[in-house]
């Protein structure tokens, strides 16, 4: 038996140690041959001071994003719900639990590089017929009782690569996985501040319809007045009647809104909606980040969640063609037994009783009516559709970038533009009003001047809101700065 094992051993060595890794070796795809995301830098945004969401902004280039963006917010209620919402959301905790199962399944993959032992024993009784040539037992006995102890051991050498493409797939998954669970961990932080930006805006803007309900309501107090005294139409009292109603009838859809976004932040929170006190934000709770980084492209690629991901499908599907090829070679399996075989548990292991064999085995697919050879050329194909998935998600990760710029530098504009009609429209209120009561204006002028404000006002809270939205889109747009977070930097072990 040694001599044998001898023998045998430099070709055991030479199948253990050395093997022919079919299918491509997978490369990362190149950064994209850009320098920005627009066709000029974004210059720093113009500025309406003494209003929330009115500082000036400029862009870093190349400046890097904390991991904690939305402190950039000063806004401690804010800060409390994202921390809350990490620890206790749903979908997080969902998105975890799939990159821990695929990270215990390229484990279990792993395994294949390993022999397989296995060990067992058999107990069996048996009875030969009596006319039988040859009993078994030594003892010529017909009725008996076997024995078997043995000890198994089986490896199938990797020679054409398929047990290293088939972890190097399973690996790439779980990457996948866990820049899934990357990106929803920075969607929640960025929802949740979008909702509690619209929350706040919502909030401003009822507080804002209110107090323009009881300024309607103030003139319409003063038109009947003047109406039971001749000094006013029937027609005039009706048209302040009806914009009163409009402006109340815009009331309930805004709180409707409002509770909407409470019950977002709730969910978001791993709450259920009206469990806890709903929180109540205002615009002016917000500060608008003056210094805004802006990373380079080619570090986009290399840190957007779901641009790495579709990286990491790109490369699970790289390792699919290796296996479809190697499926397409002969498989070799060594195998070994040796065990002890007996009358009664007592002889087990005894003179005699012993027995051990040796094998090998070359299994080759000859015929099966061209599936393997279709399965490799899929495989192929899924590979191609995965690089163009990565081009399309990388096109879009620029895409959400440059709209987000875009909108930062309107927004700016849009706020100073609503302010300044703000402003002008409640001068010209205030004048009319004054005029009208001096006898120098009619009532329907009041009307149009006290509406226009309204509208001016309400346009400007949201013009605000839109502002602090977009500044927190900016920051996942660029990834959100999750390569900070160190449970999530790197893959597990």
């Amino acid at each position: 038996m040694t001599a044998k094992l001898r023998r045998y051993a430099p070709l055991l060595a030479s199948l253990l140690t050395t093997s022919c890794v079919v299918g491509p070796n997978f490369k990362p795809p190149a950064a994209p041959p850009v320098s920005g995301y627009t066709a000029t830098p974004p210059a720093p945004t113009v500025a309406t001071p003494g209003m929330p969401g009115g500082e000036a902004q400029r862009f870093i280039s190349g400046a890097d994003i904390p991991a904690d963006w939305w402190t950039l917010f000063h806004s401690r209620q804010l800060n409390t719900l994202i921390e809350r919402a990490l620890a206790n959301n749903a979908d997080l905790k969902t998105a975890q639990a799939a990159l821990l199962a695929a990270q215990e399944n390229t484990r279990a993959q792993r395994g294949a590089y390993a022999p397989k032992v296995t060990a067992g024993v058999g107990v069996t009784r048996e009875q030969d017929p009596s006319g039988a040539l040859a009993p078994v037992p030594s003892n010529n006995a017909f009725l008996y009782t076997l024995v078997t102890p043995q000890l198994s051991v089986s490896y199938t050498p990797d020679v054409f690569g398929l047990n290293k493409r088939t972890v190097e797939s399973a690996a790439a998954q779980a990457e996948a996985s866990r820049y899934q669970m990357v990106a929803v961990y920075i969607t929640i932080s960025a929802n949740l501040a979008a909702a509690a930006i619209q929350e706040g805006s919502l909030e401003d803007q009822i507080d804002a319809t209110n107090q323009l309900i009881r300024i309607d309501r103030e003139m319409l107090g003063i038109a009947d007045y003047q109406k039971s005294k001749g000094y006013l139409s029937g027609a005039d009292l009706i048209a302040q009647r009806a914009q009163l109603a409009q402006l109340e009838a815009s009331l309930p859809p805004l709180i409707k809104q409002r509770d909407q976004e409470n019950n977002l932040i709730a969910v978001l929170t791993g709450q259920y909606p009206g469990q806890g006190q709903a929180p109540k934000f205002s615009l002016a709770d917000f500060t608008l980040p003056s210094d805004l980084p802006l990373s380079l492209p080619s570090v986009l690629v290399e840190r957007r969640p779901d641009v790495l991901q579709a990286q990491a499908n790109m490369h699970a599907a790289s390792a699919q063609v290796g296996i479809a090829t190697a499926n397409r070679l002969p498989n070799i399996t060594l195998s070994g037994n040796a065990g002890s075989t007996a009358l009664a548990i007592g002889q087990v292991f005894g003179p005699g009783t012993g027995f051990w064999n040796l094998g090998a085995a070359l299994l080759a697919p000859i015929f099966d009516g061209g599936t393997l050879l279709h399965q490799q050329r899929a495989a192929r194909a899924a590979y191609q559709q995965s690089a163009e998935q990565y081009r399309s998600t990388v096109l879009t990760a620029f895409q959400n970038v440059a709209d987000t710029l875009a909108a930062l530098e309107q927004d700016a504009k849009t706020v100073k533009a609503t302010a300044a009609a703000q402003d002008a429209a409640k001068a010209s209120f205030d004048i009319s009003s004054r005029q009208y009561k001096d006898g120098y204006f009619a009532y329907t002028a009041v009307l149009t001047a006290n509406q226009a404000y309204q509208q001016a006002r309400l346009a400007l809270v949201q013009a605000e809101a839109d502002r602090f939205a977009d500044t927190a889109a900016l920051f996942q747009a660029l990834g959100g700065g999750w390569w900070h977070q160190a449970d999530l930097n790197g893959p597990q072990k």
